[in-house]
This record gives C-alpha cells, sequence and structure tokens, in this order.
C-alpha cells in the first residue's frame, strides 16, 4: 500500500560527508589550477569558477530543500544529475589533472585510464544516454524510489548513481577532456534530442501519476514535474548551446585551413 510522503528527508551521515567530499574536491582542483598559473602556464579563471560551483551545487543538493518531499527531490535530481555534471564538466577536469601533475606513474595511468576501450564504450552518446535517461526511468516507473525513502544506503546510491550517469552523458556529449575516442557532431545532436525527449515524455508522466508505491500530494507531484520539465529544458538548451558552439568553431578552423593551402598554392605559382 502507498505511503504518504510529505517533508524533505533529513541531512543524514551520507549527506554531510559528500558536501564536504565536494568542496575537498572544489579545492583540489583550485590549488591545481593555482599550480598551473604560478609555472607560467593558462588556465582560465572562468573555469575555476564553474568547477567550484558545480561542486557547491552536489554539495548544496544534499541538504534539505524548500517545498513538497517530491518537489524537493526534484530539485537535487536537477542540481545533482543535470546543473552541476556541466559546470563540472565543462571546467576541464581531467585536463586540468594531466597538466598539472608531475610526469610519472600517477599521470600515465590516468591518461591510460582516460585513453582505454572501457572508458570510450561508456562514452559513446547512446550507451551514455541510456545509462543516464534509462536510469530516470528506472527510478521512477519501477518501486525503487518509494524504497529510497526507506532505506538509506540505497538513496545514497541513487545519488551517486544521478551524478555519475550526469556527469557521464555530459562528457559524452561535450567531448571537452582528452580521451580514447571521440564521436561526430551530428550523433551528438541527435542522441541530445532523443534524451531531451525522453526526461520530457517522463516529466509528462509524473506530472499525474507518482512514482510506484508513493503517495505524494496532486500539488506537490504536479510542481515536481514542472521543475524536471522546465529545468530539463533549460540544461538541454545549454547542452544544445555548447554543441552549436564547437560546430561553429569547427567550421571556422575549416575556413582557416582552407584559406591557409590557398594562400600557399598562389604563392607557389
Amino acid at each position: 500500500m502507498p505511503v504518504p510522503m510529505s517533508g524533505a528527508m533529513a541531512p543524514d551521515a551520507f549527506a554531510w560527508s559528500t558536501a564536504v567530499l565536494s568542496l575537498g574536491v572544489a579545492v583540489v582542483y583550485l590549488m591545481a589550477a593555482r599550480r598551473l598559473r604560478r609555472r607560467g602556464d593558462r588556465w582560465p579563471p572562468v573555469r575555476d569558477a564553474g568547477f567550484t560551483a558545480g561542486a557547491a551545487l552536489v554539495a548544496a543538493a544534499l541538504l534539505p530543500l524548500p517545498g513538497g518531499g517530491f518537489t524537493a527531490h526534484m530539485g537535487e535530481h536537477l542540481l545533482v544529475a543535470m546543473v552541476a555534471p556541466v559546470l563540472l564538466v565543462t571546467a576541464r577536469p581531467v585536463t586540468l589533472a594531466l597538466r598539472a601533475l608531475p610526469a610519472g606513474t600517477l599521470r600515465r595511468r590516468l591518461l591510460s585510464v582516460s585513453r582505454s576501450r572501457a572508458v570510450g564504450w561508456l562514452l559513446c552518446p547512446p550507451v551514455a544516454a541510456v545509462v543516464d535517461i534509462g536510469g530516470l526511468w528506472l527510478l521512477y516507473r519501477t518501486p525503487l524510489f518509494a524504497e529510497s525513502r526507506h532505506r538509506p544506503w540505497l538513496h545514497a546510491l541513487i545519488h551517486v548513481h544521478l551524478l555519475a550517469a550526469g556527469v557521464l552523458f555530459t562528457l559524452a556529449l561535450c567531448q571537452l577532456d582528452p580521451v580514447r575516442s571521440w564521436y561526430g557532431l551530428p550523433l551528438r545532436a541527435a542522441v541530445l534530442v532523443g534524451a531531451g525527449t525522453a526526461h520530457s515524455v517522463l516529466a509528462k508522466l509524473l506530472y499525474g501519476t507518482a512514482p510506484p508505491g508513493t503517495a505524494f500530494s496532486n500539488h506537490d507531484l504536479a510542481r515536481a514535474a514542472e521543475l524536471m520539465y522546465y529545468g530539463g529544458d533549460l540544461v538541454e538548451i545549454a547542452l544544445a548551446a555548447a554543441l552549436a558552439h564547437q560546430w561553429y568553431a569547427a567550421g571556422g578552423r575549416r575556413l582557416r585551413h582552407r584559406n591557409r593551402r590557398e594562400a600557399l598554392a598562389g604563392t607557389a605559382r
């Protein structure tokens, strides 16, 4: 029988430890960026700000948010699974680590992992989309969400998955850090459209049908579904803008190369 659920879950040891860990990772990132600048290398400050903001959102999302039980959860979902990954990935943490680490075993291992076959498969855009969006359908259209409200370890595992899947999907689309293989813009754009459609359909289903095993109020359910729908649209628009920027930049590079070749050919004559 569905159990009524109203308030947001109180922070537990996992929430507090994750918040501290997130901020600690941000400090490590800032120290690595500072090391690059001290030796004369360029590293845009906007990336520092983006990564710090992303880590702060991960920490904040694990603390009680305003709204009904499902609305508060959906706010966590948007921050952890969508907004924070965009900020973290566009800060290029793998590139920073490879540049900041001294030549040695640790740097070679990081480069080896980033270019491994397993990472290449995970960063295939359709695979990343299935892991990310498929996980949301599993969470909200099965009793899994209701179970997580009563099992702290499952609740913690779901949060870890949301963040990891969001980062994976954003990495696969943006292709900013050095990995084994990258995929063309048409495929990435098609996957973004497909994933966005699946996310919107799920939000519309949640508007009128609560996750199995739960009994949220109609108002709470509607507000949460609207937050998921419109918040997801904003993040997807940001990702589409990033892809458009890459397309524009690639076109500019091709044009410069063509002009250079034509100039060299004219000089040869």
